[in-house]
């Protein structure tokens, strides 16, 4: 093969992968890991990851599972014993009542949003999506060959409505996605307005996939609510997406599960077959186990919410004390999500501008809002200390501070 000829050669990547976009979380955090090696003091406030680590007892009962042997293949949807926990401890903490056998443990709570999407999406079907978003959400949907349809929440505080979902549905639409508390905007939906929701959308048989995988990260007055606490008849309508990720600091261990009726579960079981197989064998009985200990899981979901929340009390204020920075206090999650939109003219064309400013002079990496759907918008995460947060906030505000000398010159 001469060289013109491999020179013109390109691969055929699928059309539905080709249509995806990039994760811009994932790309903002790769940015800040690659400054660091190369020697840069940078602060990342890109990541949606908790900076605790995995707690200890879950890492003992890790070893435990080694040990006795928890290593070989598990049924597809997951271990007996995992299933089963995940209904008790959902049981006693949300008073839910559904069966271990609508349960299917998966590689992380996003791949169970994947099977969730992926068995019940054909081409062209719409998707409900509320703006702002998570990035992965609109991406599942193209994979799927289906059609996004997206919701405006600025309205109404970016706190989705029942009203507003009854008017975005049309005869084409199989699908809600959204999740409480929310990324990126911290926003949590009220148990009664949740509710309602599910309610519209089981009127118009249409399904909703609800990620919850920061469900116990609620701050009062609010608390957290899981769709698998509604009555069987709106329940069947619903596939919780839920993970261990941010509950336990477990990032790494990619492992998550699902709740949805019998049908939906095993449509999933049948994709991840031919996929994933199943999460890590003990892993799985690592998190079963800590989840029978339900004194040492909610005292570890306290220890985290009750930081996070003092970081937030702090951060929140200092960040509307910058100028051109406008920032509601959210109810739940780890994320700030900042109104740059009075930063935005001759030098600021677009929040990726601003974005990119913090990074260059200020070191500081933030996440674009428009991969959120939300240009005009930054998402500073605060899931990091607050030695970083102090020198984050100095440092752009100092920074912009500068920049708007310069520009008055």
């Amino acid at each position: 093969m001469n060289d013109a000829r491999a020179n013109a050669m390109h691969f055929p990547v699928a059309d539905n992968v080709a249509a995806m976009e990039g994760s811009a979380t994932l790309a903002a955090a790769q940015v800040a890991m690659d400054l660091r090696e190369r020697g840069f003091d940078v602060i990342d406030l890109s990541v949606g990851e908790p900076d605790f680590n995995t707690p200890e007892f879950v890492k003992e009962l890790a070893w435990e599972g080694i040990r006795k042997d928890v290593t070989k293949y598990t049924p597809i949807a997951g271990l007996k014993m995992f299933r089963e926990a995940i209904a008790s401890y959902f049981g006693e903490q949300f008073s839910t009542d559904f069966p271990p056998t609508e349960v299917a443990a998966c590689c992380g709570g996003k791949q169970g949003l994947f099977n969730a999407a992926c068995t019940i999406l054909n081409p062209n079907d719409e998707v409900l999506i509320p703006k702002p978003y998570w990035v992965t959400f609109p991406q599942i949907v193209t994979f799927c060959r289906a059609k996004n349809v997206f919701i405006d929440t600025e309205e109404t505080d970016f706190v989705l409505t029942a009203d507003q979902v009854s008017r975005s549905i049309t005869d084409k639409t199989k699908l809600l996605i959204i999740n409480s508390p929310n990324n990126p905007t911290g926003r949590v939906i009220p148990a009664d307005e949740m509710r309602r929701i599910v309610e519209v959308c089981a009127e118009r048989n249409v399904y909703l996939l609800t990620d919850e995988c920061y469900l116990y990260f609620a701050y009062p007055p609010s608390t957290p609510f899981t769709s698998a606490s509604l009555p069987a008849e709106l329940r069947k309508y619903v596939c919780v997406g839920g993970s261990f990720s941010k509950t336990y600091a477990m990032t790494g261990w990619r492992i998550g599960f699902t709740i949805a009726n019998p049908e939906w579960t095993a449509a999933m079981v049948k994709l991840q077959s031919h996929s994933a197989t199943h999460p890590t064998s003990f892993v799985q009985y690592a998190c079963a186990k800590a989840l029978e200990d339900v004194a040492k899981t909610v005292d570890s979901v306290r220890t985290m919410t009750a930081e996070y929340e003092r970081r937030r009390d702090w951060l929140i204020p200092a960040l509307n004390e910058i100028d051109g920075f406008n920032c509601a206090m959210p109810e739940g999650a780890f994320y700030a999500f900042v109104d740059v939109r009075k930063l935005l003219g001759d030098e600021f064309k677009a929040s990726a501008d601003v974005a990119e400013f913090l990074l260059r002079d200020a070191y500081t990496v933030v996440t674009d809002g428009a991969g959120f759907g939300a240009d005009g918008f930054i998402r500073i995460s605060y899931a990091t200390s607050m030695e970083n947060l102090h020198k984050a906030v100095d440092r752009i505000k100092s920074t912009l501070s500068l920049s708007k000398r310069g520009r008055s010159v």
